[in-house]
């Protein structure tokens, strides 16, 4: 009895998921990232802005950081901490569409496909070979190309890219979670597959999914700013940060601002991401998880 209480005390001092998580360096440092993009992403969705972010002043064109415009003007005299924020709204739009429709499409996938098995299985996972024989951009770039250009073509674009990657980060581990003996004990019985599936099978292969999850949005947003980079994503004069980095072509050196400040507000936003999910990885699985 004494083992047992000492066991339950020591299972209810177990720190939670957030404090697990921010004793991880990489990972408060990608929450404190991300924290602040979504931030930023919210004050452009409300319109919380100094200036409009498509509105024009000829007169102020390419000026430099002023106690008028922070962070200058483009070389239409729009405000470039305005299309910043704004351009934070966009990125972010697409990356969680984008990522919440292929992790849904591609969890449901990975999981039917090997709980079926079999000669299903077998079909499923060749035609994910098929998407995973082309690069991502190049994948991306023949969606956008066959349903034309557009910030909707966009998401539409990056979910077909990370549909595959999800299938399969959710295949594996139901491939060895459905030989367990919980879930033998469930079919014994008579439950239904598809109650196995979500009560025995789903919460017990999460972990890799949500930090895939984490993975995925970096990728989505230097997606999404590649493609509008190319001018096949967020079409002018609507403000993203591939656009904005597009815009600067040509003019940079003698307005440095409109390529750094776009190029850093990518950097961070993949780095914050991709910190993020290290850190779920290292909180989530028992084999690395280390308490700091």
């Amino acid at each position: 009895m004494a083992a047992i209480n000492s066991e339950l005390g020591q299972m209810t001092k177990e720190p939670s998921l957030l404090r697990r998580l921010v004793r991880s360096r990489s990972g408060l440092l990608g929450l404190v990232i991300v924290v602040t993009y979504v931030t930023v992403a919210i004050l452009g969705a409300v319109g919380i802005t100094p200036y409009s972010p498509t509105e024009q002043h000829p007169p102020d064109r390419l000026q430099g950081p002023s106690a008028q415009y922070r962070l200058g003007t483009d070389l239409f005299g729009r405000d470039m901490l305005s299309r910043l924020i704004k351009g934070a709204t966009n990125s972010l739009y697409v990356a969680l569409v984008a990522v919440a429709i292929s992790s849904t499409a591609g969890t449901l996938i990975g999981t039917v496909s090997a709980y079926i098995g079999g000669r299903f299985d077998e079909i499923m996972m060749r035609v994910m070979d098929i998407f995973f024989a082309f690069p991502a951009i190049l994948l991306a770039l023949l969606v956008v190309t066959i349903l034309g250009r557009g910030l909707n073509k966009t998401i539409i674009a990056i979910a077909v890219v990370y549909t595959p990657i999800f299938a399969r980060v959710a295949r594996g581990p139901v491939l060895s979670v459905k030989q367990m003996e919980f879930v033998t004990a469930a079919r014994s019985i008579g439950m239904k597959h598809d109650r196995i599936v979500l009560r025995h099978v789903l919460p017990n292969t999460l972990a890799p999914l949500i930090v895939q999850v984490s993975l995925a949005l970096s990728w989505a947003l230097l997606t999404e700013a590649g493609l509008s980079f190319l001018g096949l994503g967020t079409q002018p004069p609507e403000p993203s940060w591939g656009v904005m980095l597009s815009d600067s072509q040509g003019i940079s050196e003698i307005a440095p601002w409109l390529m750094i400040y776009p190029g850093l507000a990518i950097m961070l936003g993949v780095l914050g991401f991709n910190l993020l999910g290290d850190g779920l990885r290292d909180t989530l699985d028992p084999r690395l998880k280390r308490l700091r």
